[in-house]
């Protein structure tokens, strides 16, 4: 609004620029043909004197010398008089070299333009023995002179006539109508300027509200004042109205996400409440069952079933720590590390395991990358993945754990080529005591997905051609530089 308002101050100002200069160069080409008029009409003044005299001299009867004589003078008079009969501000004289202004109209020398200039347009068309044309001033007003040469019986006789321009004619006019077109501008800025200032100062009003609002507040937009603008006033009360209805709908909102999220609260706890049941309950009644054995049974059946109730009670210690390893969330303590080495130290505590299940087990990593991590949750990490992998892999299959590290992420892979992880079981994954294997318990994943989060990266499962494949990418700034 701004910008478009000085845009329209911006093209006004010019506009009148251009209208003033307009009106300048109106007047000039005024002036222009009023000195042309001008020039015409003493021009055809002289012409009509040269006239009178031919028609005078026609019948000449005295001596050429007769300059002198009162009477020729006077004849002179009557030959302006004739000639300038009826030609308004137009006055005349007839001029010799050696007698000098012998005749004039009117015959009074102050109501005659300047000596000077009636003189240099004569002597001009003397000398060069045809008509001249000057341009002087009087009192600040332009005097046009025409003179011509008249002939006949009397030499050197040169007749001039001249005419007065008034300067202000036209100037007055123009000169009010750039005063009144400056005022028009200057108005013009001054309105557009309170304008844009007080729209600026009601919209930097209603910007501080927001900003208030964008540092925090319980309602869902702030409230605005009236302005006195009628268009602004429209904005601001669509804005409160708005402010209104989603104040209701944040406070409906609020009451909802509060319900699901008790309600998902509730729901996860009911997973691991079952989870937990069904991981507690099969220990439990495998060691119901082999205590009963054992009391109805000898010393060596007694001695089984105990070595039965031990591996249970190593399953249920397992269960808990993997929990209390969950739930606990301990922050990491990351120390500069070969990324190659850990992962070798880590697969070297599952070589066992893989043997057992006739697994391949490999480490494909560069040496000499050094990154900080935490070494105990990033090998604890490592680890529930590669014990998902052996368990997932065939007998004579082959497990790889990959690491590499660049400039902005640090990317560990644990691969095998078993079946997959199945579409239905894919989105809950990573959910506590969700598992695809009767003997598992559904925490690993878990535990390696929040230990990853720990260290400010992630984990998931990527396509593959065969098997699955497992990704933790950690972000660049744990790479050693």
């Amino acid at each position: 609004m701004r910008a478009r308002l000085a845009a329209v101050l911006l093209l006004s100002v010019a506009a009148s620029v251009a209208v003033a200069v307009l009106m300048v160069q109106l007047y000039a080409h005024s002036s222009t043909q009023s000195f042309a008029r001008a020039r015409d009409q003493v021009s055809g003044a002289c012409e009509d004197i040269r006239a009178a005299w031919r028609y005078y001299g026609s019948g000449w009867t005295g001596p050429a010398t007769a300059v002198a004589d009162a009477g020729f003078r006077a004849d002179l008079r009557a030959v302006l008089a004739t000639a300038l009969d009826g030609q308004a501000g137009i006055v005349g004289g007839i001029w010799q070299p050696d007698r000098g202004l012998l005749a004039s109209l009117p015959a009074d020398p102050s109501r005659l333009p300047p000596t000077p200039a009636w003189r240099a347009a004569a002597a001009a068309s003397a000398e060069r023995d045809e008509d001249a044309a000057v341009q002087a001033a009087e009192a600040g007003d332009p005097v046009v002179v025409a003179a011509c040469r008249l002939g006949g019986p009397v030499p050197k006789l040169v007749a001039w006539a001249a005419r007065r321009l008034q300067s202000g004619t036209g100037l007055t006019e123009m000169r009010l109508g750039l005063v009144v077109l400056l005022a028009l501008v200057v108005g013009m800025a001054v309105m557009l300027s309170w304008l844009i200032a007080s729209w600026s100062r009601h919209v930097g009003r209603i910007e501080t509200a927001l900003a208030g609002y964008a540092a925090g507040g319980d309602r869902a937009l702030p409230l605005l004042p009236a302005t006195g603008e009628w268009e602004l006033d429209r904005i601001v009360a669509a804005l409160n109205m708005a402010s209104e209805r989603l104040d209701a709908a944040q406070r409906e909102s609020s009451a909802l996400a509060v319900r699901v999220a008790a309600s998902e609260r509730l729901a996860a706890l009911g997973r691991v409440a079952a989870g937990m049941a069904h991981e507690i309950r099969n220990p439990i009644a495998a060691m119901r069952l082999r205590a009963e054995n054992a009391l109805a049974g000898d010393d060596q059946r007694r001695r089984a079933a105990l070595g039965t109730i031990l591996e249970q009670v190593f399953r249920l210690d397992r269960l808990i720590t993997e929990l209390l390893a969950m739930t606990q969330g301990r922050a990491p303590e990351p120390v500069a590390l070969d990324l190659a080495d850990v992962l070798r130290r880590t697969v070297r505590e599952y070589e066992a395991a893989a043997e057992r299940r006739q697994v391949e087990l490999s480490v494909d990593a560069p040496a000499g990358t050094m990154v900080y991590l935490d070494p105990a949750m990033i090998g604890r990490a490592v680890g529930n993945l590669v014990q998902n992998a052996i368990d997932a892999a065939p007998v004579g299959g082959h497990v790889v754990v990959a690491g590499d590290a660049t400039a902005d992420r640090i990317v560990v892979s644990v691969s095998d080529d078993g079946p997959g992880i199945g579409g239905g079981l894919r989105a809950r994954l990573f959910e506590p005591f969700v598992t695809g294997r009767a003997d598992g318990i559904g925490l690993g994943l878990a535990i390696a997905r929040e230990l990853a989060s720990s260290h400010g990266g992630t984990l998931e499962l990527r396509d593959s051609d065969a098997g699955a494949c497992f990704v933790i990418e950690l972000p660049g700034e744990r790479v050693c530089r």
